[in-house]
């Protein structure tokens, strides 16, 4: 390790910093725009001029100097003061002084860095140039007169995001930072350069004009639009959420965050269900909620356990499912699941409905074989993990049953199911790279394993992990990839039954075998038609697809207002926080199912939150912030045939409105829109 001096004081670093790292590590603030830590070097800005004693006369820039054996370095000279006042007088020589009307204004890094280390007045008289603003989408609004050519954005699109859709046009004074065609950015992780703009360039285009930064409350809290569980903020002012920003955790998100997370907020104002209602003469007519959950028990009670079935959906949450389980054994409830696409994975096999790799654990990986999955939809924060590898050259990836644009170079296999075959029989071209593997990852997602053939399918995904070697003593390279944490609550609490699938439950709706369903925010992957002759008491936040066919609604609070647990794709167990009273002042999912239970009589043994809470952590054998276990027998899949035969195919779907709350988004709508034009 390097001993350097900095301001007179050694310190000793790790091999190959540069030095605004080492001064970080050394907890001295060196000012910067360009640089940022998990973006390219640019040293475009110049403000992160440090003097280095015996070497270039003039000041250097931090950003883009390695440190040396016995360096000396100054970061408060006379020198570095002087050209940092310099570079901030350069910087807002064509700057705009729009502080306050400006969106950034109190949160923004020129502001805070001119009254700290700007000199207090400027040499220039000449006339301040103006840039035409560019439209980058529904997103993303655009103030160029602002930008200082960072470049933030740029290597962001390129380097994390993967689309290659801003650049700097033109030279000298006339370099305009701009999307090439102007059109609507395409990548599902757009929002961030919002966050990565140290000026007033670019900004939330549905936030404009909204709040400031110190009017809002800010609650740490879980992303559910995804498996991902990204960690987030919900900045809120009153009843109303504001925005959606991201919170560091370099296990699971960075500080990144997809779009539909960062704008699906204003989902939570638009096509709520306000009030309880009940269906008379075909009509549903609003009622007290007590009534509306009295009649749910009653009928509950009295009818035939074999004719009952509950599923639930994408954004139910541990306590909610852990209820529901109660109820479902107090009845005698057997047709039961969460598994809406009938995804061949059974709750006794954790290892097959969890990313065991880790999320985190992707960048150790030095081959990927995804199957049947389309990371960039299904878990973009996931897709850029896999990119950031790909960059390092140390990643080779490998497809089947995927033909679109993962923002990264892989091997296309095609999509029948016998190239897996070949594989397991040797008689394929990425063999050698299997064998030669130290850490292979192999991805499947759900298109993989809820056909016909995916019990097959699963066996042969398991033969692969099992011959190649993704599973050793000291990696777990056996992921499979869920869009929602909602399947895997579900299956961590045993919400399935081995012997029945949905479809089978949907058939017996269509067919009068079963008589009432409840739905606990399904509005997705069922077909609803089928439930036309069944009496449907449906559970969810928004008058969505389940509260269309319903004959009691129950209404419910979203995840921004109520404290609920929640599952990510790794097994990593997190809870969402209370961010903003209840909108419509309807009862949190929780208390509804609580009060569901005791008008059956069933009893939950739990008085409050915290102990269904505890009870349903009891149950996982795991608690916050912790794993649930995936150390369980390796089990093979139920059914092997001698010749399998099938394809393989990710279904595209709309990434912006997979659920209820997206779908009523109005920004993400918009982003559709745009979508489906380009």
């Amino acid at each position: 390790m390097p001993e350097i001096t900095i301001d007179k004081k050694k310190y000793k670093v790790e091999e190959g910093l540069t030095i605004i790292q080492a001064c970080e590590q050394a907890d001295i603030e060196i000012p910067r725009f360009c640089y940022h830590e998990r973006l390219s070097v640019a040293g475009n800005c110049r403000m992160c001029l440090v003097e280095v004693v015996g070497g270039p006369p003039k000041p250097v820039a931090s950003c883009a100097m390695p440190v040396n054996e016995g360096m000396e370095i100054f970061t408060n000279s006379p020198m570095v003061k002087k050209a940092r006042e310099g570079v901030m007088e350069f910087l807002l020589a064509n700057h705009p002084l729009d502080c306050p009307i400006c969106d950034q204004g109190g949160e923004c890094d020129l502001q805070d860095q001119a009254y700290q280390y700007g000199r207090g007045k400027s040499e220039y008289c000449e006339n301040k140039r103006a840039v035409k603003d560019k439209y980058m989408g529904p997103l993303i609004k655009t103030h160029m007169t602002r930008c200082i050519h960072c470049t933030r954005c740029v290597r962001f699109i390129e380097d994390i995001a993967g689309t290659c859709e801003i650049g700097a046009a033109n030279r000298g004074e006339n370099m305009e930072i701009t999307t090439y065609l102007e059109k609507s950015i395409s990548s599902e992780l757009s929002g961030n350069i919002i966050d990565l703009c140290p000026v007033g360039a670019l900004t939330s285009k549905p936030y404009a004009f909204k709040a400031r930064s110190w009017e809002l409350n800010k609650t740490s809290s879980i992303d559910i639009m995804d498996g991902v569980g990204s960690n987030i903020r919900i900045d809120s002012r009153g009843v109303e959420i504001m925005r959606i920003l991201p919170r560091l955790n370099e296990d699971i998100n960075e500080e990144w965050i997809s779009d539909k997370t960062r704008f699906c907020y204003d989902g939570l104002k638009y096509q709520r269900l306000d009030k309880a209602y009940i269906k008379k003469d075909g009509k549903l007519v609003a009622s007290n909620q007590e009534i509306a959950i009295s009649e749910a028990a009653k009928r509950l009670s009295s009818t035939d356990p074999n004719k009952i079935a509950i599923l639930t959906g994408q954004l139910s949450s541990l306590e909610e499912i852990f209820i529901l389980k109660k109820i479902s054994d107090h009845l005698k409830i057997e047709q039961i699941d969460c598994r809406l696409n009938d995804e061949k994975i059974k709750a006794s096999d954790p290892m097959s409905y969890l990313f065991n790799t880790t999320i985190s654990g992707i960048e150790e990986a030095d081959f990927c074989l995804i199957i049947g999955s389309n990371p960039r939809k299904d878990a973009p924060i996931i897709n850029a993990r896999i990119r950031k590898r790909y960059l390092s050259g140390e990643l080779k990836i490998a497809a089947i049953g995927c033909n679109s644009d993962l923002t990264y170079k892989y091997l296309n296999l095609g999509r029948d199911l016998s190239v897996i075959e070949d594989i397991l029989a040797n008689k394929h071209e990425i063999c050698n790279d299997l064998k030669n593997s130290k850490k292979p990852m192999l991805v499947f997602g759900r298109d993989a394993i809820n056909k016909n053939n995916g019990y097959e399918a699963m066996h042969l995904i398991k033969s692969l992990a099992e011959k190649f070697g993704f599973i050793k003593k000291d990696w777990n390279g056996f992921n499979f990839l869920a869009r929602s944490s909602g399947v895997i609550n579900g299956l961590a609490l045993g919400f399935s039954n081995d012997l029945t699938t949905c479809s089978k439950i949907i058939d017996k709706c269509q067919n009068g075998d079963i008589e009432t369903v409840v739905l606990h925010g399904v509005d997705d992957d069922i077909d609803f038609e089928n439930l036309n002759k069944c009496f449907v008491i449906y559970i969810g936040s928004h008058g969505d697809r389940g509260a269309h066919v319903a004959d009691i609604i129950l209404p419910s609070a979203s995840f921004a207002e109520k404290e609920a647990s929640y599952i990510n794709v790794e097994g990593r167990i997190q809870k969402t926080q209370k961010a903003v009273a209840n909108l419509t002042n309807t009862t949190r999912d929780f208390d509804l199912l609580i009060n569901l239970a005791k008008e059956i009589g069933c009893d939950l043994e739990s008085k409050n939150h915290s102990d269904m809470t505890y009870s349903t952590y009891k149950a996982l054998g795991a608690y916050e912030n912790s794993f649930i276990t995936s150390n369980y027998l390796w089990q093979k899949a139920s059914k092997k045939a001698d010749k399998i035969k099938g394809i393989i195919q990710a279904q595209d779907y709309d990434f912006y409105l997979t659920n209820p709350i997206a779908r009523a988004s109005r920004i993400l709508n918009k982003c559709s829109a745009e979508n489906n034009q380009s």
